[in-house]
């Protein structure tokens, strides 16, 4: 875990003082580390005597000791991680958590605590959670047993239920620094034997990876800067869309095995159309930014993009939900951005 030191050492001193709360609702962007630091938190809780080794404080325990090697395979008696199920059939997991992932914790959560005597319960993440299974977690956090911790990922922590936001305490993560991120993305390419990251491609990635080293690792891997440059030469042709260059990369990313570039060209439109939006409305921002605001934003046309960042979000949800064709939906929202622009 990489320049998270004070989340880490909230969730270390709550635990040394004994007065650990039940419910913490982890949050900050996507890629952060916010899972790794919920799985490091359940280490510490579920660790045996000896197995701190060294670490008198912290959340650190000894990375060969049983429980260590239980919580990376999440075989730990005293853990549970509700997330995504995995469709053997589609081969890919399911769009959102249903409710029988969630059903889990009530066998889970009528044991009795092992010899350490505590129980984790890992949320990954919460934005994931249908309506139903959503209501099912909330039943468990209103009427938690002794010695049992709710660690709960969300990177939208505003779109989640307020009773579930008001039975949690809010622990708030912030996007890495310069030097963490780099040393997080290297980290991560080394662990999995990748060439180390190149001086002038980190350079080029960093302003995109908006502190997060799994966004920049996507960037690179899925190549998002060529991606990048396409998502460019669309916004620069408006408010006339180049249908041709809209089919040919609708076209690109239709494939199943395309899923990662996909959802990478997603996130680039909705982090161009927020930079567009804040720079239209605050004067501040890249000049790139600005000069887009400047040109497409113009005449009392801000609310008109918020409500289009709002359409396409919602609209790729329920594609994804009802698994809608993707060719179809880039296409739409393109228009929706060309019609956005025309005004």
């Amino acid at each position: 875990l990489f320049g998270q030191s004070k989340a880490e050492r909230v969730l270390s001193d709550a635990l040394a003082s004994g007065k650990m709360h039940h419910a913490w609702l982890v949050t900050g962007g996507s890629g952060i580390g916010k899972a790794t630091l919920c799985y490091k938190a359940a280490g510490a809780l579920l660790a045996r005597e000896g197995e701190r080794g060294m670490f008198a404080t912290g959340l650190d325990i000894e990375s060969g000791s049983t429980t260590a090697r239980q919580i990376m395979a999440r075989s730990h008696p005293g853990l549970i991680v509700i997330r995504r199920p995995y469709d053997i059939k589609a081969k890919r997991f399911t769009a959102t958590i249903p409710i029988d992932e969630v059903r889990r914790l009530r066998s889970f959560l009528s044991l009795s605590a092992g010899d350490q005597g505590w129980r984790a319960v890992i949320v990954d993440s919460a934005d994931e959670l249908n309506v139903n299974a959503a209501n099912a977690l909330l039943k468990s956090l209103e009427e938690p047993p002794p010695q049992t911790v709710f660690l709960i990922v969300s990177s939208t922590p505003g779109r989640l239920l307020p009773t579930i936001r008001s039975r949690c305490r809010t622990l708030a993560m912030e996007p890495l620094t310069t030097g963490d991120l780099r040393k997080a993305a290297q980290a991560a390419l080394t662990a999995a034997e990748k060439p180390v990251l190149k001086e002038e491609d980190f350079t080029s990635l960093e302003t995109l990876a908006k502190g997060s080293p799994r966004r920049l690792l996507a960037l690179l891997e899925g190549g998002g800067l060529a991606l990048q440059a396409r998502l460019d030469k669309i916004f620069m042709s408006l408010p006339v869309l180049d249908v041709a260059a809209a089919h040919a990369l609708a076209d690109d990313l239709q494939p199943a095995a395309q899923e990662q570039k996909f959802e990478l060209f997603y996130d680039l439109l909705f982090d161009q159309l927020i930079r567009t939006v804040r720079a239209g409305a605050t004067g501040e921002g890249r000049s790139g930014d600005l000069a887009l605001a400047k040109r497409l934003m113009g005449g009392g046309k801000l609310a008109t993009y918020a409500q289009l960042w709002e359409t396409l979000v919602r609209d790729k949800a329920d594609a994804e939900a009802l698994n809608l064709d993707r060719k179809s939906l880039i296409l739409d929202t393109l228009s929706r951005l060309e019609a956005a622009a025309r005004g």
